[in-house]
């Protein structure tokens, strides 16, 4: 290990020797509350049993259940299935899980979470998405994501926010790229979910990062930006 070096080190504080971090707010940050939120096409309410049957019918689309590959659970047989998994998720505080009710359909169509809560260093994570298939690639799927991330910057004052993936899972790695997260590595092997080795790969915004990042998606998420049909004129990434 003689010789090897980071490529990218961290800040540091100058006056220090050794090096250490720069000092930084301690203040514990506050946990999210179990409260609803609301969006220009989408709604984000806290995750409750009564969800399930509009979940279970928006899932019947996805025949290949693709949309479960990279998830560790799912898909569900059934409709008590479903029930009975929502009914546990709804119940935890980390995870803590919304709904997402897109204006076009009006029906629960998904859920995202906050999760890896860690209050006294102020690092918070988006995760746990699943978007049925009428969801994906829609305005409401990254106005939903937004709102979350916003929540957890601006009204709660996390200075990091994290997205972590399979790292063969390559919508979620777009999709982190297109919302303006920074990718930090890849660690090899880390879990074993549904039986096979997962690899995870690691991405962050920090609170300098996220007014340029929270600027570029709502000047995306303008009602300027889109067809009557839906369509975006352009893309987030661009």
């Amino acid at each position: 290990m003689d010789g090897m070096k980071i490529l990218h080190p961290p800040p540091s504080d100058p006056a220090t020797n050794p090096p250490v971090g720069p000092l930084v707010d301690t203040t514990p940050r506050p946990l999210p509350a179990r409260i609803p939120h609301k969006g220009r096409s989408v709604d984000l309410e806290p995750l409750h049993v009564r969800h399930a049957d509009e979940l279970f019918a928006a899932a019947q689309s996805d025949t290949s259940a693709a949309g479960w590959a990279y998830l560790g659970y799912g898909p569900f047989a059934d409709a008590a299935a479903m029930r009975s998994f929502v009914g546990g998720f709804a119940t935890t505080h980390d995870p803590m899980a919304w709904a997402i009710r897109p204006h076009r359909t009006g029906t629960a169509d998904g859920w995202l979470t906050l999760m890896e809560i860690h209050a006294a260093h102020a690092h918070i994570e988006i995760g746990n998405i699943w978007f049925s298939p009428r969801m994906q690639r829609t305005r409401a799927a990254t106005e939903a994501m937004f709102l979350l991330m916003r929540h957890a910057m601006e009204d709660l004052g996390y200075r990091r926010l994290t997205w972590k993936c399979n790292a063969l899972n390559a919508p979620s790695i777009r999709a982190a790229h297109r919302l303006g997260f920074t990718y930090e590595g890849t660690l090899r092997d880390l879990l074993v979910v549904k039986g096979r080795a997962r690899s995870t790969a690691w991405f962050s915004i920090l609170a300098e990062e996220w007014p340029a990042v929270a600027a570029r998606i709502h000047a995306w998420l303008d009602d300027n930006n889109f067809a009557p049909d839906g369509t975006a004129k352009r893309s987030l990434g661009s």
